[in-house]
């Protein structure tokens, strides 16, 4: 009888523990089923045919870079006539009036080769007075001429004598800020002889030329404004020079001639 009982409570005790069992593997089994039903986040992976494995990839597509905020352009500068570069000349040189006791009419110009200077005679017992080049020795002259006429950016024609003198001179050169006659020209008479401008602002001041005379660009334009076509042109001997080497004004002479050139250097800067 104890063993029936004992067995009969045996199965008592077990019928409630297989319910557990059961109900547990009941959710484990629904669990399941849920997710493999519904899968969260994912997506079937679709494998490229034998076609679409051979073409290209797809371009990547194009960064719009980001917009920069446009700052206000830079200003440039005008740009700057370059204007000839002139020696600093000696303060005697420069131009200016000055007292000057002369007999000549204002308008006259008078021209002191001894001492580098050229008067434009103006009323009231003065004068403008520039520094200018002259002829060195040789080729100084003096006498009295008249304007004939001026020019502005004169050209250049060498004569037959300066050429025969010095072969590898042009033949022409044209008005322009190389050519050696400057950036204007008053021609004196029936002479070749002319007081112009020069590309060569160092040499006012100096005996260089062959009888012309010379003045810086912008002092020869200053003149050029103020002498009128047939004013008087009166050029003072100079006592510096050698007597012998000194000719008074007769005929044509001929054409001013440069420096012999530097053989170092070649002879592109020819001058008058």
């Amino acid at each position: 009888m104890r063993k029936r009982a004992k067995g009969r409570k045996t199965e008592t005790l077990m019928l409630p523990m297989a319910g557990k069992v059961a109900v547990v593997a009941i959710a484990i089994a629904a669990l399941g089923y849920g997710l493999l039903s519904h899968p969260a986040n994912v997506q079937p992976v679709r494998m490229p045919s034998a076609r679409q494995a051979l073409l290209p990839p797809p371009p990547a597509p194009a960064r719009t870079p980001a917009a920069v905020p446009a700052s206000a352009p830079a200003s440039t500068p005008a740009p700057q006539l370059e204007t000839q570069k002139t020696a600093e000349a000696p303060g005697r040189l420069v131009r200016q009036v000055v007292d000057y006791v002369s007999h000549e009419p204002p308008g006259s110009v008078v021209i002191d080769t001894e001492n580098t200077f050229l008067y434009f005679v103006l009323n009231g017992g003065q004068a403008m007075r520039y520094g200018i080049g002259v002829g060195r020795e040789g080729f100084t002259w003096s006498g009295e001429q008249s304007v004939a006429r001026k020019t502005e950016w004169p050209d250049w024609r060498p004569p037959a004598d300066m050429l025969s003198r010095q072969p590898y001179l042009p033949r022409f050169m044209a008005g322009g800020p190389g050519n050696p006659l400057g950036a204007r020209a008053m021609y004196l008479g029936e002479t070749e002889y002319r007081i112009h401008g020069t590309n060569r602002p160092e040499t006012i001041g100096k005996r260089v030329s062959s009888g012309c005379i010379r003045l810086t660009n912008e002092d020869v334009a200053d003149l050029y404004e103020r002498v009128k076509i047939g004013a008087k042109v009166i050029v003072l001997p100079s006592t510096r020079q050698n007597p012998a080497a000194h000719r008074p004004l007769q005929g044509v002479p001929a054409e001013a001639a440069i420096r012999p050139p530097d053989p170092a250097s070649p002879p592109n800067r020819p001058s008058t």
